[in-house]
This record gives C-alpha cells, structure tokens and sequence, in this order.
C-alpha cells in the first residue's frame, strides 16, 4: 500500500498524516525552479522559465543566479512585462514578491556552488556549454540544459520524473523512481 504523486500543499499535509498507515514517496513542497544563466541566456526565456513554475502556487519558488551584470535588470523587466498577460499573475507574482530572487554571482563555480547549496527541485542551466557545468551539480531533483529544454519540456512533455525532492530534499533525496515500489 503506498501512496505516491504530485501535489499542493493539501496533497502534502494528507501525505505526512497517513505515512505510517501506509507508505508514501515523499512529502514534497512547492514547486521550484533555479536558474543558472550566464551572459547568452535569452531574458525572455529565463523570466518564462521563472514564470512557469511562479504560477503553480504563491508559495512556489522561482531563482535566477547569475555572473552577468546585464542579465539581471534584463530579466527583472521581462518578468514585470509578461507578468501582466499572464492569466494566474496574481499567484505568480505573490510568489516572486515572497520566494523569488534574482541572484548576482562572481563566477558560474559559485553559481552552481549555491544551487547545489539550495539543492532545487528544477535546475536549469542556461549557460553557453551547461554540458561542461553538469559534472558539478550534486543535488538537484531534474537537470535541463542549455535553451532547449525548458523546465516546462519536463512537466508536460519530455518525461523526467514528476515527483522530484523540494525544498533543499535532493541533498538526500532522489526522484520517484521503481525502486520505490519494491520492498527492501
């Protein structure tokens, strides 16, 4: 018997209170996104990569940490321009008043030095060569690289794991996977 799936915070909360009843996967929070962009990260893209995962809820979390000067103000308008036409742009921009950040860092090593620190349920690495960032990055729930593979590929369409660690779990957790339905 094991309860398994994505889910609000009800979903959550009903998790945590049968778990010793029944198995569950995991008790996963809001959904999250971090970006790692450097200078040829397209604004557009990167603010609707952070919009995507801003509107599941206003206690989702939405992350730009970048080594470009120029990229963060360059986002930060393109947020506030599609922020208007988005339909559920209340529940999006309560959670990036409450749970965005638009990060500066010296180096892209220390930017995935604070992702791996911050352990996301998403990472996208929108960086020139992501390939060559990839052997660096420990915890994270899914990978994406470069501009072609937006997060949202992975929600709908590419088919990585749905239930993945949040909230900083994938320093120690790994997604859904079968091995979770076999008893050890």
């Amino acid at each position: 018997d094991k309860i398994v799936g994505p889910g609000n915070i009800f979903v959550a909360l009903a998790k945590a209170r049968v778990y010793g009843e029944v198995g569950i996967d995991m008790v996963a929070g809001p959904s999250e996104v971090l970006v790692v962009a450097d200078a040829t990260a397209e604004p557009d893209c990167v603010a609707a990569d952070m919009l995507a995962q801003a509107e599941h809820d206003p206690m989702a979390r939405a992350v730009l940490i970048t080594d470009s000067d120029e990229l963060i103000p360059r986002v930060g308008a393109a947020l506030e321009r599609q922020l208007t036409a988005l339909p559920r742009r209340e529940i999006a921009a309560e959670a990036l008043r409450a749970n965005g950040a638009l990060i500066r860092v010296a180096s892209l090593d220390e930017a995935v030095a604070l992702a791996n620190r911050l352990a996301p349920e998403h990472l996208e690495l929108l960086v020139a060569a992501p390939a060559a960032l990839l052997p660096r990055v420990r915890h994270a729930g899914a990978v994406f690289l470069g501009r072609h593979t937006p997060e949202v590929v992975g929600d709908y369409v590419a088919g990585p794991n749905h239930v993945l660690p949040t909230a900083g779990t994938a320093r120690f957790a790994s997604p859904l996977g079968t091995e979770d339905f076999v008893k050890r």
